[in-house]
């Protein structure tokens, strides 16, 4: 009896999985099928670019036989992605450097000072966020052609950089009010100025905050079609259409002609840019939304 007393207590118990680790299997399976259904319509427009017209007819999910980089050429020559994309460029840069600028400041302001109006300043910027495009193409296309705009890439920038402001200010305020108040004080206290001590201390302070809304966006402006067809109007407005405008009318032109080659070029130069984004500063989003979670 003594025998069998001893041998069920060092008898091991056994151990069973926490219940917390079932979620996380079902998590991890649904991130990798997601990944999978995000990667692989990339990779497979990215094949397709260096594939022939008879290539994806008839083998779509093959790999191209050689790399045909005459597709690209001719997507950047005879299409005019090429200046597209460098419209798109120049109006995408232009609206960023604004849009970071003003809502750095504003919410900086609307974060560390105290004045009266300044939730009713901050609640006008979050309802902008509210407030759908679509509701206000008609009006915004009456002013900016009374402001002589219609059809120019500044004042594309100047709407893509409006219409950015209301997520930026309302990102960067809450990170600004993570930031500590030692610092700034001490800043002040060393004799450093408004203007010196957003510049010099709390910008860079907000790094994280300012790269995560920065690519996103980023996003919005460089994928932006909407605008785009209501505001870029007019005689000669063609050579200043932006990307999305460009892929569009090759879709149409291309479709009939059969050259599925050439469009599936375009559509890949106009995803590097994203995808070079992404892969430069994903560790600075990632770290910034985790930053911002924490605070």
């Amino acid at each position: 009896m003594a025998v069998l007393t001893e041998t069920r207590r060092q008898t091991p118990p056994v151990e069973t999985p926490p219940a917390a680790a079932r979620p996380a299997v079902f998590s991890h399976l649904f991130l990798t099928v997601w990944a999978l259904l995000t990667t692989l319509p990339l990779v497979w427009a990215v094949l397709s670019s260096f594939k022939s017209d008879e290539e994806i007819l008839t083998s779509p999910w093959g790999l191209p036989s050689e790399l045909r980089w005459e597709n690209w050429s001719r997507a950047w020559n005879e299409a005019h992605i090429g200046r597209y994309f460098l419209n798109s460029a120049l109006v995408v840069t232009g609206a960023l450097t604004l849009t970071m600028l003003l809502g750095a400041m504003a919410a900086y302001v609307l974060a560390r000072y105290r004045f009266r109006g300044n939730r009713i300043v901050y609640y006008a910027f979050v309802g902008g966020m509210m407030f759908p495009v679509f509701l206000a193409l008609v009006p915004l296309f009456f002013v900016v052609r009374n402001l002589g705009m219609l059809g120019t890439l500044p004042g594309l920038t100047l709407v893509y950089a409006a219409y950015s402001l209301p997520i930026t200010v309302f990102f960067l305020t809450a990170f600004f009010r993570t930031l500590p108040t030692s610092v700034a004080e001490a800043a002040m206290v060393d004799g450093c100025g408004h203007f010196g001590l957003f510049f010099r201390i709390m910008l860079p302070m907000a790094r994280p905050g300012l790269v995560s809304v920065g690519i996103f966006n980023f996003l919005f402006q460089w994928n932006q079609y909407v605008l785009p067809i209501v505001l870029m109007q007019g005689e000669g407005a063609e050579r200043k259409w932006v990307l999305a405008q460009g892929l569009t009318a090759l879709a149409v032109n291309e479709g009939y002609r059969g050259d599925f080659s050439g469009l599936f070029a375009g559509m890949t130069i106009a995803m590097l840019p994203v995808i070079a984004g992404y892969l430069l500063f994903h560790r600075q989003v990632q770290s910034g939304l985790a930053a911002g979670q924490l605070r």
